[in-house]
């Protein structure tokens, strides 16, 4: 199955390395807030909408970050734009870990959102100029299972903290994890090399209007249909991974350890999910991958939200809704390289794919301010 990765030069490898590790550690430090919603709800007693403001904030900044780190990664270097935007971010969660009431880890939440945005603009970029056209779908697929992996790594140790660890300062350990990231650039710095083409797009990229070149003709309407396609992902599985967990516990009232194991075994289809939509962006299209994605998509939420199954029912559906949802992503990267020019990719890939993140960002909130009414589950 992965036979085709002995065939990767070293630099090929390396830079895969490096973009797994930036996605893997965002992960981590984007899903821990999932998390800890439960405990901030009982200790800083703020409402589910609040909530869910603070878990769409950082999304909807994203948008912004990716912009800008798009453009920036035109302008300056993959590469570099992709070492800063690491350290942002694994700072900003640090530092919400400081956070002593609603506001002050609104402020850091949000600007945690810019380096979260960047990094994926810079690293998709790369990875679509550096790995070669036959290896591109699932050398990006394989790339995009190390968000699985660090979310896996942010159910465990949220698991391990909540189970021995006041929630009082188990939720802020989980935060102060999140500067783990910031080792990896000294990796980074050291061995992974920039795109050959990066030096003469830089030229290239000179002045403001370059930040908008993907909104204007002859790209205009490529960029719109991106932003709809990114909405349309990105909304629903965010509102289901940052609700998700608290679902687990309140409506179907698991305790932390096993609202993690059920994450688990959803983790575990996602990450069989990515590696499938890998091999199917190559095998069938990329627009077929979408579109079985999405269908399978539909039903499996349908079923696993409304159906009136038992506890041992939800565990194995964990399974193929974690598979089906996010099967669609390993070939949105390729996908949209191969539609912009090298000139403005990194501006184009990163506004379309972060739009459409902002915009889908809303859905985290909705399902918040819905549950005031609905429930969470209704909602």
């Amino acid at each position: 199955m992965l036979s085709w990765f002995s065939e990767l030069t070293q630099r090929e490898r390396r830079t895969m390395a490096a973009c797994f590790g930036g996605w893997a550690l965002d992960a981590v430090d984007v899903q821990i807030f999932s998390f800890v919603i439960s405990a901030l709800l009982a200790l800083w007693h703020i409402s589910s909408g609040q909530a869910g403001e603070l878990a769409t904030i950082t999304l909807l900044v994203s948008a912004f970050g990716g912009w800008l780190g798009g453009a920036l990664a035109d302008r300056y270097g993959r590469m570099r734009v992709l070492q800063v935007t690491i350290l942002w971010y694994a700072i900003f969660t640090f530092l919400c870990g400081f956070a002593q009431n609603y506001g002050q880890l609104f402020v850091f939440r949000a600007l945690q959102g810019i380096g979260f945005g960047g990094e994926w603009a810079a690293g998709a970029v790369l990875m679509g100029e550096v790995i070669r056209d036959r290896f591109r779908g699932r050398a990006v697929g394989l790339v995009q299972t190390g968000w699985a992996f660090g979310w896996g790594a942010a159910a465990l140790a949220y698991t391990a903290l909540f189970a021995f660890v006041r929630p009082e300062l188990a939720f802020r350990v989980l935060f102060w994890l999140g500067i783990l990231p910031a080792l990896l650039v000294i990796w980074v710095r050291r061995n992974v090399s920039e795109s050959d083409l990066a030096p003469r797009e830089a030229a290239a990229a000179n002045g403001v209007g370059h930040v908008f070149s993907a909104m204007r003709p002859p790209h205009l309407a490529t960029t719109w249909r991106l932003v709809l396609m990114v909405i349309g992902a990105q909304g629903g599985v965010y509102a289901l991974a940052t609700w998700l967990p608290t679902y687990l516990k309140t409506v179907r009232h698991l305790t932390s350890v096993g609202a993690g194991s059920y994450l688990l075994v959803h983790i575990l289809g996602a990450l069989c999910g990515f590696l499938a939509g890998s091999f199917l962006a190559d095998a069938i299209g990329r627009k077929r991958t979408f579109l079985v994605s999405a269908l399978g998509s539909i039903a499996m939420v349908l079923v696993y939200m409304l159906a009136p199954l038992g506890n041992g029912a939800i565990l194995a559906l964990g399974f193929p809704l974690g598979f089906v949802i996010y099967m669609m992503f390993p070939p949105m990267g390729p996908f949209m390289t191969e539609l912009f020019p090298s000139a403005v990719r990194g501006t184009g890939q990163g506004f379309c794919y972060n739009a459409g993140r902002g915009i889908g960002a809303l859905f985290p909130a909705l399902v918040g301010w819905l549950t005031l009414r609905l429930g969470l589950g209704g909602a």
